[in-house]
This record gives structure tokens, C-alpha cells and sequence, in this order.
């Protein structure tokens, strides 16, 4: 199970830092913006590596989702939380990140303000035992076939449709 009393900043719509706030009270349903990191992770096949997520989870459990997401710690910088999430999680240290935008989610427990990036990796990823249930590349026809038949979370949908859609490139 997560740690419930680990300290997530409280931001603005801007992501400046107002607060902190635990991660039980940021899922409890209170609606504090927290931000959050993802990194959607490219072959240069133009195949998306997704996650899928553990069943324990407390939000989203066995869900197909963005390659890596994260919360960013009290203290830690954007870039910091993404390095140490994407190693965390993927095991990958050497890629290199384009931050390609961010936007406000808003699920039934929470409010968060997601900074998304993306890469083109072909190296060995190795999920976290751990923290996922494991991962896999998927083709854009694959995940154009499951969207909206509950096999992805409602974020990962809503941003690949915000930032890939059907007619960009990776």
C-alpha cells in the first residue's frame, strides 16, 4: 500500500507552492491541486510503452496507464520527481525528456496539476517489481481499439487525446 502520510506540495493552477498536504488527505476526496509528473515513453517504432498498475493501488488499481506518473515530493523540483520517478519505476536514468505541456486533471478523489513529457527510448525498461504489475508497448491501433472499454485509466485516455490524438507523431 502507498504511504499515506508521505508530504506532496499544495500548488496553484500556476504550480506555484501554496501548502503541503499527505498523500491520504491529497486522495481523500478533498480536491487540493497537488502536482504530479508523467513521462509517456516512445520506440522509435512510434509504439507507447504503458504501465499497468497494480491492483493495491489506491487510485486506479489494474488499470493501463501512462509509462510513468508520479507524485512530486514537498521540496523536490519538477525535473527532480520526474528523474527519480521514471528510475523508480522503469528503471531508465538515461533518456531525455521534452516537457510537452500541463494541464489540471480531475478525477472523483483528486486534483491534480499534471506536467507531462515525453521521450524516444529503445533501451532495456524494467518495471518495478514493487510499484507496478507490470508494462508493455502498445501500437496507436491497439490503444485506439481498448479507449473507453475501462482498460486504461481516465487520465491516460484524456491526455493521449490531448497530446497524440490519432493524427500526431510521436
Amino acid at each position: 500500500m502507498d504511504n499515506q502520510e508521505e508530504l506532496f506540495p499544495v500548488v496553484d493552477e500556476q504550480g506555484n507552492v501554496t501548502g503541503s498536504i499527505s498523500r491520504g488527505e491529497a486522495h481523500n476526496g478533498c480536491m487540493v491541486l497537488h502536482p504530479v509528473v508523467h513521462l509517456h515513453v516512445f520506440n522509435t517504432n512510434g509504439d507507447l510503452y504503458l504501465q499497468h498498475r497494480p491492483v493495491w493501488k489506491d487510485i486506479q488499481p489494474d488499470k493501463w496507464d501512462t509509462a510513468c506518473g508520479g507524485h512530486v515530493d514537498l521540496n523536490e523540483t519538477i525535473e527532480q520527481a520526474l528523474r527519480r520517478e521514471v528510475a523508480e519505476e522503469l528503471g531508465i536514468n538515461d533518456y531525455i525528456p521534452q516537457r510537452i505541456g500541463k494541464y489540471i486533471f480531475e478525477g472523483k478523489l483528486e486534483r491534480e496539476l499534471v506536467y507531462v513529457h515525453k521521450t524516444v527510448y529503445d533501451g532495456t525498461i524494467t518495471p518495478s517489481k514493487d510499484e507496478l504489475a507490470g508494462g508493455r508497448f502498445w501500437s496507436k491501433s491497439e490503444i485506439r481499439q481498448n479507449m473507453g472499454k475501462n482498460v486504461f485509466t481516465p487520465n491516460f485516455e484524456d491526455e493521449y487525446k490531448r497530446f497524440f490524438g490519432d493524427s500526431s507523431d510521436s
